[in-house]
């Protein structure tokens, strides 16, 4: 098994809580540097993924879908219902078996959504130079939420969140609005998360894309990758 905490090239660690080590594994990546801007390349990217999707799950609930498993599992751990609170992977490929498009943000977001829908985990992604102090991933305990991008409070008692000194700035569901990446993010933290009995092969494949993605769409470069808790 691996360990449950790292040390980030700025010195701040990332770790998952004991309350959370037997549910939890995640994928932490820094990039740096990261251009942010509009880049219709992803959309279109996107669009192709969404029509293999569309054909592969044709008729298929939530529930069938095997690469949601992962992620409804992770959410049940924590006592969450995920019809009810849906991981983002889960949210964004409802919307695209809907033949929705996804809304488009910027280069960096657009990406991180095309990530999880590649490979159906729930991604956190943060201005590094927004987070403050160490991080650690647990259950929120009552009366900790954070705002959430473009929609209220998120409410973490008992649920899955990312903490800093501030307090709580993300969850598997939604990311907030004190950490969110902008147009002026020149660094990222990206956490994928999944339950502990996830590999670590299958974790690093999923980093694997995440940064490719990035390194295509966002002028990025990997420095740092680390997996917490999982199998080997």
């Amino acid at each position: 098994m691996n360990d449950f905490s790292t040390r980030l090239p700025d010195g701040r660690t990332v770790a998952v809580a004991a309350d959370a080590q037997g549910r939890l594994s995640c994928g932490v990546i820094v990039l740096d540097p990261v251009s942010v801007f509009e880049n219709p390349a992803v959309a279109e990217a996107t669009a192709e993924v969404g029509l293999l999707l569309q054909t592969k799950y044709d008729g298929l609930k939530p529930s069938e879908i095997e690469g949601l498993a992962e992620a409804r599992t992770l959410y049940k751990s924590f006592g969450m219902d995920p019809s009810r609170h849906r991981p983002s992977s889960e949210a964004l490929l409802r919307r695209v078996m809907k033949g929705k498009d996804l809304y488009q943000i910027s280069n960096a977001v657009d990406s991180c959504n095309l990530a999880c829908l590649k490979f159906l985990l729930p991604v956190g992604m943060y201005d590094l130079d927004l987070v403050a102090s160490d991080v650690v991933l647990r259950a929120g305990i009552e009366g900790e939420s954070y705002g959430g991008i473009r929609k209220g409070d998120v409410n973490l008692d008992g649920r899955l969140g990312l903490f800093d000194q501030k307090g709580p700035f993300g969850s598997p569901t939604s990311d907030s609005a004190r950490t969110c990446v902008s147009p002026e993010s020149k660094r990222v933290l990206a956490v994928i998360m999944a339950t502990n009995t996830y590999s670590s092969v299958r974790m690093n494949a999923a980093i694997d894309t995440f940064v490719e993605l990035f390194t295509e769409h966002c002028h990025s470069r990997e420095i740092f990758r680390a997996v917490l808790g999982g199998t080997e």
